[in-house]
């Protein structure tokens, strides 16, 4: 195993910290420069290029992938070993204007990391930075995974998957591991939890079209704005009378469109909603429900309508054996006081994907930092961090990844 005994385990841990506090400025600096300098999902060619930049300075091998990915391989100097563990960071920012008032603010007009993709993209590149000067105490190799647009879908984790790019490296891949920054989780923490984790995520798009008229004489035309409002209400029977009690369920539209006036029907409405839930079979029913009900009931009023769905990510599943390896690792190399117990997660991660092909963790890091501004949610446009996480985050991965190497060439 990595750490044989106590007096090794306490020298290498002494190693790791300090070697983490002397590149710690630097991988700030690459946090922030990859804020001033975001990129949407799918666009992320200048973030690309700085990642290989980095990891040439490095002197590590790396290839592209899904046009915009970059995927590269640190091979252990321990007897060989077939075993892989891919650690795995997303790389896009989001459609947000951000209004932080910061020296390293978003010059890119309307595009923000407000999601904490930078710090994920300057932690690995702060993982690999470490795992470079560790090679001779694995075996086997560690993947370093910058994905590409985890924020649309389809997402980048399929195509990353569809490219085969993860096979090519030969031998088994015995662990993906994730790691996402979590304002919710106090500085210092890591959040684990195993099993189901995260949602699945679906959207609906429909277009109600109507007879617009006068409001004086509704019973000349087909109200749109009353028959989507009779369609919210009918849809979130969904949730509340059709759905197990015991599967996590949220039904939400958050887009509204009448464009009409106060004394005018419009013509049409277009509404917008996601649907979430952690059961694949409800998850199938669930969408079938929906669009039935969007079709059937405004053509039963009168009305014409258009009816989106489009699929995204499954539900986010965590290996129970790997989640508690895992936890062991981390409270035998950083304590017992840093691993903090989650409950589920309505939101979704394209990361679900590899759940689904291989044994799988993603993780939480805790952000944040009641003594400075970091109260702000995640996809907030005042989103911020504590980057002294980043001092807890590369320990993680850096301890994991050997550990779970060594512990199968044990």
């Amino acid at each position: 195993m990595f750490f044989i005994n106590t007096s090794t385990m306490n020298a290498m841990l002494k190693e790791l910290d300090t070697e983490i506090e002397a590149i710690f400025p630097e991988i700030v600096a690459i946090r922030r420069h990859i804020h001033q300098h975001p990129e949407l999902s799918f666009q992320e060619y200048k973030t690309s290029a700085y990642i290989q930049e980095r990891l040439t300075l490095l002197d590590i091998p790396f290839k592209v992938v899904a046009n915009t990915g970059v995927v590269a391989v640190l091979e252990g100097e321990k007897p060989s070993s077939d075993d892989i563990v891919v650690l795995r960071a997303d790389i896009d920012a989001l459609p947000i204007h951000e209004q932080n008032d910061v020296l390293y603010k978003s010059t890119n007009e309307g595009v923000m990391h407000a999601c904490g993709h930078d710090f994920h993209t300057a932690n690995l590149l702060g993982v690999a930075t470490v795992l470079k000067g560790y090679k001779a105490e694995f075996s086997g190799k560690i993947v370093l995974l910058f994905q590409p647009a985890e924020e649309k879908i389809p997402g980048g984790a399929i195509q990353i998957l569809e490219s085969g790019i993860l096979e090519s490296f030969g031998g088994k891949i015995k662990a993906v591991l994730g790691l996402h920054v979590s304002p919710r989780v106090p500085l210092g923490k890591i959040g684990l939890r195993p099993g189901r984790f995260m949602a699945s995520s679906d959207e609906f798009y429909f277009t109600i079209k109507g007879r617009g008229g006068h409001a004086a004489e509704p019973h000349r035309g087909v109200d749109p704005i009353m028959i989507a409002a009779q369609l919210l209400t009918t849809l979130q029977q969904l949730v509340s009378r059709k759905a197990n009690p015991d599967i996590p369920s949220v039904l939400t539209f958050g887009r509204f469109i009448g464009d009409g006036a106060a004394n005018v029907i419009p013509d049409e409405v277009k509404l917008a909603g996601t649907f979430r839930t952690m059961d694949e079979t409800w998850r199938k029913e669930a969408l079938e429900t929906v669009a039935t009900i969007a079709r059937t009931l405004p053509e039963a009023l009168g009305a014409t309508v258009d009816v989106e769905v489009r699929h995204g990510y499954p539900a986010l599943n965590n290996d129970p054996k790997l989640t508690q390896q895992v936890k062991n690792i981390l409270q035998r190399s950083m304590g017992n006081e840093v691993v903090q117990d989650l409950e589920i997660w309505m939101a979704a991660e394209d990361f679900a994907y590899y759940s689904y092909r291989y044994p799988s963790l993603f993780m939480l890091v805790g952000t944040n930092n009641d003594q400075i501004n970091t109260q702000y949610g995640l996809h907030n446009p005042q989103f911020n961090l504590d980057e002294k996480a980043f001092k807890t985050a590369i320990s993680a991965l850096v301890n994991s990844a050997v550990s779970l190497l060594n512990e199968s060439n044990g």
